[in-house]
């Protein structure tokens, strides 16, 4: 397993970064890990008010401007004036960025407590050792703390919640292989039915496949390599339609034309191999891939409820 990097918002502002983007609500897959639990509904008081509630869980005001007074203070303490556009502009980018980053730590919060899944205070604080040591010394530590806003509470707080997210999104990570079946395979993309079917019929006719990808295609991350894909898992290509024919295809096959986002292909399945180790960044895409799904779940299931703009 990789070093994971911890985002808390102490080491983003002290890098110059942005906050990590949270998922959001896009279309997704079924998720691999168990239901989230949910919380009794909170109401909104003028004495406790809300920047959102998460399947009942309140995100308070309070917490909220606490997290966005950090940043403010961060970006004035880099140079850049709040009072311009420019300071304006990121500061309104980080307000939305930041409730949403928020939303989707109760949402992973919630799923680790139904996993059973807790980050203990030693852990911590080797986390916030850690950080004292890339810093240099006790001295340089506080002073950069000090200049993000954050009090070491804060810093506890964050890496704690960093921490759990690293935990739980291993779990999605787990769900992916080391073997797979794989096809090797290669491709020609044009942008019409017609071209498509006309250099489908030239290589039926016995014309060199990848002699036509390096003259017709419009693939230009394959076209001078004939179309070649190289060797690959289901899950890999961005165009599902040609993944699915090359799976469907014998060793030597050459598919229909079939039809996707960028255009039409022509595809053709070279080797194919049942049980196959995947190589190391095919899996780190699978498992960036898996994560991203599973998040998109949390959204999708949940009841989100934002009180602020």
């Amino acid at each position: 397993m990789k070093r994971v990097i911890l985002p808390t918002i102490f080491l983003l502002l002290a890098l110059g970064a942005c906050m990590p983007m949270p998922t959001g609500t896009a279309q997704n897959a079924p998720s691999p890990m168990p239901p989230v639990p949910t919380a009794p509904p909170s109401t909104p008081t003028p004495e406790r008010p809300l920047a959102a509630r998460v399947n009942g869980q309140p995100i308070y005001l309070v917490d909220y401007e606490r997290q966005v007074a950090q940043y403010q203070d961060a970006l004035a303490a880099s140079g850049i004036d709040i009072a311009s556009p420019e300071g304006q502009e990121r500061l309104r980018q980080m307000r939305v960025q930041i409730l949403e980053w928020m939303i989707e730590q109760v949402l992973i919060e919630q799923a680790a407590a139904g996993m059973n899944i807790t980050v203990s205070d030693e852990e911590v604080q080797a986390a916030v050792a850690q950080l004292v040591q890339d810093a240099g010394s006790q001295e340089a530590f506080q002073e950069r703390l000090e200049r993000s806003g954050m009090t070491l509470q804060d810093l506890q707080v964050q890496l704690r919640a960093e921490l759990l997210r690293a935990r739980v999104l291993e779990r999605a990570q787990a769900t992916v292989p080391e073997r797979a079946e794989q096809v090797h395979a290669r491709h020609i993309l044009v942008d019409t039915r017609e071209r498509a079917e006309a250099l489908l019929g030239q290589i039926q006719a016995g014309a060199d496949f990848a002699q036509l990808a390096r003259i017709y295609s419009q693939d230009e991350s394959t076209r001078d390599a004939g179309g070649d894909l190289g060797w690959f898992p289901r899950g890999i290509l961005l165009a599902p339609e040609v993944e699915e024919m090359a799976f469907n295809l014998q060793a030597g096959q050459v598919g229909p034309v079939v039809q996707s986002q960028f255009g039409f292909h022509i595809v053709q399945t070279l080797e194919r191999k049942q049980d196959e180790p995947i190589s190391p960044e095919h899996r780190q895409l699978l498992q960036d891939r898996a994560v991203q799904r599973w998040l998109e779940s949390l959204w999708n299931q949940a009841t989100i409820e934002r009180f602020v703009e």
